[in-house]
């Protein structure tokens, strides 16, 4: 022992790889990731794709070297299943904000609301809700709004390539619309509430909001926040992954199979035969184990991501 008192042994950081957490209402994106960090044993936990603390749903994290694959993974597309209310507009396009409009949605017909829809639905220009968290000046649009400031967002190009309504609700003035929508990245439900409501003239926000995917991660991968700490609590003494690394990759990317020397080569930084094919793929070596990702550029397929250590 010690002048200091006897040492507490340290825990080995946990293996690499993906937790998908189904995340619970009222907790922000960053609040999931304090409370995995504590739960996996590591500070190096990070996010991809941020929910809304009202959103429920699919949230993935990368656990240890994992994170550097967050920004590579094949996340663009998402779907969600939501409560639109037609009869009101608020002030954050969701039920968390100020009423600012109601209008008797009582009217609204079937074939009005199916018209609305398809025209929100293939390649649109949306402007983006106030309180989302793009940067304005080097500021989140929300810390803006929320401190009183009008913020003008541009439109930008989005695409839903599906936006079902899947029930119909009537209510006292209102019309509730349970929906499912595919969406690329960066498109806002709550700005198709908006502007659903907006077209049929009676105003619109989102009531509910949980996605069930992001890229190829779905609710069949993810796990509650009680079953986590349930796991922690347990023998382990930690929670598990979803998925390692390995799989994490093979799940996202095509794989490449390469021999010992060509897994050497991207090791290391160099680059290997072309894979014939466009985007990312992901690299294994005969230990089956990924080494890396690659693109092809200018007739070789050069790292995009090395997550294997040389030797």
């Amino acid at each position: 022992m010690n002048a200091r008192g006897p040492q507490r042994r340290q825990s080995p950081p946990p293996p690499p790889g993906l937790l998908v957490v189904d995340k619970p209402a009222g907790w922000t994106s960053h609040d999931v990731v304090g409370k995995v960090r504590r739960l996996v044993g590591t500070r190096k936990v990070g996010h991809a794709g941020t929910l809304d603390p009202m959103a429920t749903g699919v949230l993935v994290l990368g656990v240890e070297r994992a994170t550097k694959l967050l920004g590579h993974l094949a996340l663009d597309t998402k779907t969600y299943l939501a409560t639109i209310r037609l009869g009101a507009a608020t002030t954050t396009d969701d039920a968390e904000g100020e009423v600012v409009s109601t209008a008797d949605a009582g009217g609204v017909d079937e074939a009005a609301v199916d018209a609305g829809v398809a025209a929100l639905t293939g390649d649109i220009e949306q402007v983006p809700s106030s309180v989302s968290a793009i940067k304005v000046d080097g500021r989140r649009a929300y810390e803006r709004a929320r401190a009183g400031e009008e913020v003008a967002l541009a439109a930008r190009p989005v695409h839903v390539g599906r936006f079902d309504v899947l029930v119909r609700r009537p209510g006292d003035a209102v019309l509730d619309l349970d929906v499912l929508v595919d969406c690329s990245s960066g498109t806002y439900v709550r700005a198709l509430a908006r502007d659903l409501g907006a077209g049929l003239g009676v105003g619109g926000h989102l009531t509910a909001l949980r996605r069930t995917r992001v890229g190829p991660f779905t609710l069949e991968h993810a796990r509650d926040v009680d079953t986590l700490v349930a796991e922690a609590d347990g023998e382990a003494g930690r929670a598990s992954l979803s998925l390692d690394l390995d799989a994490a990759t093979a799940t996202a990317f095509p794989r490449r199979d390469v021999d010992a020397a060509g897994a050497d080569d991207l090791a290391h930084g160099r680059p290997l035969p072309p894979t014939g094919t466009p985007g990312t793929a992901a690299v294994f070596g005969p230990d089956g184990h990924v080494v890396g990702l690659v693109a092809d550029t200018e007739g070789r397929a050069r790292p995009v991501l090395v997550l294997a250590p040389a030797g």
